[in-house]
C-alpha cells in the first residue's frame, strides 16, 4: 500500500502544481480534509504544501469566500523603489536637462544626460560606487523614470543669406525716397508661405480650361 500511496501523493502534487489562485487551495483544502484528517500539518509534511496556503484554502471553502490574489505584488522591487531617496536624487539631476514631447503626443520628457553623466554626477554628490547600479540598469532606471536620451536644441537659428543686408539696405533707400510722394502706397507683404499663383499655379495648367469650356472660374 506504501507504494500505492506514494503514487497517489505523486499525482497530488503534480495536480496542485497545475492549478493556480483559488483553484489551487480548494484543491489543497479538499485533499487535506479527506487523507489527513484536515489537518494542515500534516498536509505540509506529505505533500509539501504550505500549510498556511492549505488553511486560507480550508476557510475559503467553509466560508464560501475568495480571497483575491496579488500575483503582481510578488515580483521583485524594482531599484528605484527600493532606493527611493536615490531616485528623487537622479530626477534633481535629469530634470533640469529635460524638456517634454514636443508633439505633445506622449508624456515622455527627452534629456541630454546620459546613464554615465548621472553615475558621476551621483559620485559627485558623495555616493559610493558599491552603492550605485551599473551604467546599463542605469539606463534601464531612466526608461523607467520617463526619461529619454536625446540631444535638445531649445530654438533653431534663423538661417540669412549673403544678400540679407543688401535687400533691406534696398528697401530702407526705397522708402526713404519715396515717403513724401502722395502717390506712393506701401504695401506690407509676409512671405515666408511660397504659394504659387496665376500661370505658375498647378504647374501652369489654367484651372479654367482643365474643368472646361462651361466651367466658372475660381472668382466666379
Amino acid at each position: 500500500m506504501d507504494g500505492v500511496q506514494d503514487k497517489v501523493d505523486v499525482i497530488l502534487r503534480l495536480a496542485a502544481k497545475r492549478l493556480k489562485g483559488h483553484q489551487r487551495r480548494l484543491f489543497m483544502a479538499e485533499a487535506t480534509d479527506a487523507l489527513c484528517g484536515g489537518n494542515a500539518r500534516q498536509a505540509e509534511e506529505r505533500f509539501g504544501w504550505g500549510r498556511e496556503t492549505v488553511k486560507k484554502g480550508q476557510r475559503e471553502r467553509k466560508h464560501g469566500i475568495r480571497c483575491l490574489e496579488n500575483f503582481a505584488g510578488r515580483a521583485r522591487q524594482r531599484w528605484e523603489e527600493k532606493h527611493p531617496q536615490l531616485a528623487k536624487d537622479i530626477r534633481a539631476i535629469v530634470e533640469p536637462h529635460t524638456q517634454a514631447d514636443p508633439e505633445l503626443k506622449s508624456t515622455r520628457r527627452y534629456a541630454n544626460v546620459s546613464a554615465n553623466d548621472v553615475l558621476e554626477e551621483l559620485l559627485a554628490k558623495g555616493y559610493a560606487a558599491a552603492d550605485l547600479p551599473k551604467e546599463r540598469t542605469m539606463r534601464n532606471i531612466l526608461n523607467r523614470m520617463n526619461y529619454r536620451l536625446k540631444r535638445i536644441q531649445k530654438a533653431k537659428p534663423l538661417k540669412k543669406t549673403k544678400d540679407t543686408d543688401a535687400i533691406f539696405a534696398n528697401v530702407a533707400a526705397v522708402k526713404a525716397a519715396v515717403k513724401d510722394e502722395a502717390g506712393t502706397l506701401e504695401i506690407s507683404m509676409d512671405t515666408k508661405a511660397k504659394v504659387n499663383e496665376g500661370d505658375y499655379a498647378r504647374g501652369g495648367k489654367n484651372p479654367d480650361e482643365c474643368a472646361g469650356a462651361n466651367a466658372k472660374g475660381l472668382g466666379s
